[in-house]
């Protein structure tokens, strides 16, 4: 029995489905503990940063770091031996300690995965600073349960953008071909709103992902057919960018008009995909 039919069969029915897409309504926690054990390949989120947006509860920074402990460690149980586990978290303040600490530097220990590094994601627009400089990125944290075998695709998420790609040294290319390692510092722009800079994915979610910055994730950390599970989904970004590089994709989320623009998302993706396929059968045909 493949792991995609025994985590169909633990979760039950879910909100939403495909062949290779399963949506739940529902808390995280209650979900992760029925996924079978070790049978997650990749998981890629984002949690509430407990600073007040409209879809998170408030908490006591002590509660939200034992939350944190919490769901985390279901999301280790759940992943598999050669598994990856990558975190994105912003920004809180702390009385009298702090204007904005980077919450990863809080919870990072507190975490069973073991740490690969930090990768700091760059973007153009954002909270313009008056007594303070512009804040410009947030962090991924990039765990693998198993530090000595994990998967890790360099080449298809290598930079083309290199300024001498013919220079050569004894007689060799200096750089690959296929272009250079993107470095930990990813310059990727946010998804912007705005009648005149609204980014062509935007959707209603406040706090959405670019397509290109999951995408990076998970080509580079996870291979064709594997699972890609997102425990809280948001508008569906981490599945639209699985099911674009020919991932399965999990999603949970609890706001029921988040997972109604993610199955409208997921809809239109299919049909783009669908009508292209077509395409290239006709040009096929013709040639």
């Amino acid at each position: 029995m493949s792991n995609w039919t025994e985590i169909t069969n633990a979760l039950g029915k879910p909100a939403f489905e495909l062949d290779d897409v399963l949506i739940y309504s529902g808390d995280c926690l209650d979900i992760l503990k029925k996924i079978p054990k070790g049978s997650i390949s990749l998981t890629v989120t984002s949690p509430p940063y407990n600073i007040g947006k409209e879809y998170e509860k408030v908490l006591p920074m002590d509660d939200y770091i034992q939350w944190t402990e919490d769901w985390t460690k279901l999301v280790h149980r759940a992943t598999k031996s050669t598994g990856t586990f990558w975190l994105n978290l912003g920004y809180v303040s702390m009385q009298d300690r702090a204007k904005a600490i980077p919450l990863p530097y809080i919870i990072w220990n507190r975490i069973n995965f073991f740490l690969i590094q930090e990768v700091v994601w760059n973007y153009g627009a954002g909270v313009a600073g008056k007594n303070f400089f512009s804040p410009r990125n947030e962090k991924f944290l990039w765990y693998v349960k198993n530090e000595n075998s994990y998967t890790f695709n360099l080449d298809a998420v290598r930079d083309p953008n290199v300024k001498y790609p013919n220079q050569k040294k004894n007689g060799k290319l200096r750089c690959n071909p296929l272009g250079k390692n993107p470095s930990d510092v990813w310059q990727i722009p946010k998804v912007t709103s705005g009648k005149n800079r609204s980014s062509r994915e935007r959707t209603e979610h406040p706090a959405q992902f670019p397509i290109e910055l999951i995408n990076r994730i998970i080509l580079a950390t996870s291979d064709r057919n594997e699972i890609v599970m997102d425990p809280f989904l948001g508008s569906g970004s981490t599945i639209e960018a699985a099911i674009r590089s020919g991932r399965k994709a999990i999603g949970f989320e609890l706001n029921e008009r988040y997972i109604e623009i993610a199955i409208e998302r997921i809809i239109a993706l299919k049909a783009e995909m669908s009508n292209e396929n077509c395409q290239l059968d006709l040009l096929e045909s013709v040639v």
